[in-house]
């Protein structure tokens, strides 16, 4: 099993796919963060844009952008199977190991660790920018306060459940560019629809579990704007989609012909 996982974790990093994806989720993250710093205490027409850095809700703002980029950690996941499938690797892999049960677990094991250490790295280059910000403004520089340990281990934990979710989502669909799509579509456009109309019931959707993780509500403003559950919450329901996409993608890539 330890080969399995090893030779999975080989398989993520022969590509590049993996750094644009790394990129991209950095890049996302930090450039929420330049919103906020630009403007957190700024006055326009005689209004604040964001509440100033000294406002605890702004501190957790800064450091819960880490967890925008959880989106590019699905694509990966989505690729991850979905590339198995269009180039015929997969075959390959079934043949050496016929036990495929063996092959996807190794895989949602390799990807799950991946996406904690793409998490990691969104949230240090997060904070690396963060904490000087926050410093120059006259903001908290402490890691230790405003539910900051929970935000930024909050956030890795994300990046490696939305792996599961993805390859979920990719063992179910196949198509690519469709899965890739879907997951899109869903992240920025049906979650928000539903987030927005119907609160309670967004609360319960994987990105409403991010925002109860990172303690905010996805608006400009402090706390209590959308429903949202407690950071354990939060926590249960994003592994609770983690393991059904993984379960999911289990028993489809299992009972599915691969010729």
């Amino acid at each position: 099993m330890i080969r399995l996982i090893q030779a999975e974790l080989l398989k993520i990093r022969s590509t590049r796919m993996w750094l644009g994806m790394l990129g991209l989720s950095v890049g996302f993250a930090l450039m929420g963060l330049a919103f906020y710093i630009a403007l957190a205490g700024v006055e326009i027409d005689g209004r604040e844009a964001l509440p100033p850095v000294t406002d605890p809700d702004t501190v957790r703002a800064f450091y819960a952008n880490a967890s925008g980029g959880v989106l590019f950690m699905m694509i990966l996941g989505i690729i991850g199977i979905t590339g198995e499938y269009r180039h015929g690797t997969i075959t390959q892999a079934f043949l050496v190991t016929p036990r495929r049960g063996r092959v996807l677990a190794a895989k949602l094991v390799s990807y799950f660790l991946f996406g904690l250490a793409f998490g990691l790295a969104t949230v240090l280059a997060t904070v690396a920018v963060a904490l000087p910000a926050l410093a120059i403004r006259g903001g908290s520089t402490s890691l230790l306060d405003n539910d900051v340990p929970t935000i930024l281990g909050g956030t890795v934990l994300a990046m490696g459940l939305y792996a599961l979710v993805g390859l979920g989502l990719g063992a179910l669909i196949r198509n690519q560019i469709a899965a890739i799509l879907v997951a899109v579509g869903w992240v920025q456009l049906v979650e928000a629809i539903l987030t927005v109309a119907l609160p309670q019931v967004g609360q319960w959707l994987p990105a409403g579990a991010v925002r109860a993780i990172t303690r905010t509500t996805g608006g400009f403003g402090g706390m209590g704007e959308l429903d949202t559950l407690p950071a354990w919450g939060g926590t249960l329901v994003l592994v609770a989609y983690g393991l059904v996409f993984a379960v999911i993608a289990m028993v489809t890539t299992v009972r599915r012909d691969i010729s």
